[in-house]
């Protein structure tokens, strides 16, 4: 492993559009780096998503680069991704610098704030390169979006500022992969131009044959080299950044339905992953406009904006379906702003999350939630007893605003230590006849064991929960071990002999 070195201390991966594999390609070529003996480090300057990871001291990024950080065998830091921009409008968001949240911003006015956050941005990537030696840097959407190029922070406006490489991947999956880079490459400026040393084209299906004079064409075109084609990786599992994956396993006879209405501004949906996974799980998405099939549990899943999305629920007619689904013996269960929606009354108090009000929740919990300016980020660990199952182990991470009263010690089914301070508190309430559960810890069905009790307490039988970290490292593995044969890493300098 020692004969490997690196000659490059950043490469940034820029893509055509939006989910080109941008986020999967730098976990990739960290896990190869990282299985070389290279100390590597992924690294995105903003971030827009409402999957998000809590670091070990209590800070925010975005679910991503805590992938890449596992995917380089370190623990994430705030730095790996300074600025995150979570949205609770169509036109607005909560800005999360280095980990904490800021203040609530419009779009034309974090416009012109990106101008200060540059500083921070370049703090935390020099903090990087000083401790690693190479950065593998993600990109954000496409560097050819016209609009959005004036202080641009998270494409080209970060490698002109930070002097580092580029690389440009698009998705032949979509089609037009050539129009993509080639136009992609003629809407930067020149010195842009000159920092791109190369495309990368993801998700390829076929014989290479066909493509090699489209190939060729494109190289000659634009004096640029394909670095590589990377082929379309069937059933891969990797939380995702963004986008609701409703890819599935197949399942085996005896399977349990679990449905999810998607909320407008539904947050940290990659909870669900390890239930898609799982061969016993029938999950279902259920969106605009679409009816609550028929189901053994209903999660109503964390969201941005818990008020709003309370009356989304309830405009879609999902309240009277969930009291249908309860009046026939199925089981609800409420994670983060979910929970809180399953209490009696949700009260913004202070308009962090939208208008200044207050709203009735679905009262099936005996709880009251009122929304504080004071974020609840943190890595939690401790012990799970639902009504009728063994006492578990569980861990994840809580990210809510609000503080939840109703929850004492006798009736909490969760109890949890801070990785932070170490303090402990009663975590989740019980009600309708334990047909309802409501919780603020994300990641809990990772943990086999927690998985289980709550598979279990929701009526499957013969319960084999499939171990999600190994799923999650063996996708890490299949997309570097794809990374090292199809891509050209030494024409880059990230490894030498």
């Amino acid at each position: 492993m020692d004969k490997y070195k690196t000659n490059l201390r950043a490469l940034m991966v820029q893509g055509t559009t939006s989910d080109a594999g941008k986020s999967v390609l730098v976990a990739g070529i960290c896990r190869v780096l990282a299985r070389k003996g290279i100390r590597v480090a992924p690294f995105k300057s903003q971030n827009m998503a409402l999957n998000s990871a809590v670091t070990k001291d209590g800070g925010e990024i975005g679910r991503a680069q805590a992938v890449q950080a596992y995917a380089c065998g370190i623990e994430p830091t705030v730095h790996m991704n300074p600025v995150l921009l979570k949205p609770n409008t169509d036109v607005g968001a909560q800005v999360i610098v280095q980990g904490k949240a800021l203040e609530d911003m419009d779009a034309i006015g974090y416009n012109s704030y990106k101008k200060v956050v540059m500083a921070p941005i370049m703090e935390s990537f020099d903090l990087l390169t000083r401790e690693y030696e190479t950065v593998i840097v993600e990109g954000a959407g496409s560097p050819a979006e016209i609009n959005l190029r004036e202080n641009d922070v998270a494409n080209m406006g970060f490698a002109e500022e930070a002097d580092i490489p580029v690389i440009i991947v698009a998705d032949i999956d979509r089609g037009g992969v050539f129009a993509h880079l080639y136009g992609t490459l003629a809407l930067l400026s020149e010195s842009e131009q000159a920092r791109v040393k190369g495309f990368v084209i993801n998700r390829f299906r076929g014989d290479i044959k066909l493509l090699e004079s489209g190939l060729d064409w494109l190289e000659q075109k634009t004096g640029k080299p394909v670095i590589g084609v990377l082929p379309y990786l069937h059933g891969l599992m990797l939380e995702a950044e963004d986008a609701i994956d409703i890819q599935q396993v197949e399942k085996v006879e005896n399977t349990i339905t679990v449905v999810v209405p998607v909320l407008t501004r539904i947050s940290n949906h990659t909870d669900f992953d390890p239930l898609r996974m799982h061969p016993q799980v029938n999950l279902q998405f259920v969106g605009k406009g679409q009816a609550i099939p028929p189901a053994d549990l209903i999660i109503i899943p964390g969201s941005k904006s818990v008020r709003s999305d309370l009356a989304y629920l309830r405009s879609q007619g999902w309240d009277k379906q969930i009291q249908r689904h309860l009046r026939f013996g199925g089981k609800v269960m409420g994670i983060c702003g979910g929970y809180q929606m399953l209490g009696e009354v949700v009260s913004d108090p202070y308009g962090i999350e939208g208008e200044v009000g207050e709203s009735e929740g679905l009262g099936y919990l005996p709880i009251s939630t009122e929304i504080t300016k004071h974020k609840h980020l943190k890595q939690v660990s401790g012990w799970m007893s639902l009504p009728q199952q063994l006492t578990v182990p569980v861990s994840g991470y809580e990210i809510h605003a609000g503080i939840t009263s109703g929850i004492n010690k006798n009736d909490a089914p969760i109890e949890l230590t801070s990785a932070v301070d170490g303090n402990k508190e009663m975590d989740g309430k019980i009600g309708i006849d334990n047909h309802v559960f409501g919780t603020y810890l994300h990641g809990i069905f990772e943990q086999q064991q927690a998985c289980d009790a709550i598979l279990a307490w929701a009526g499957l039988s013969d319960i084999e929960t499939p171990d999600f970290a190994a799923i999650r490292e063996e996708g890490i593995n299949r997309v570097a071990d794809a990374v090292e044969q199809y891509l050209d890493l030494k024409s880059l300098g990230l490894i030498t002999e």
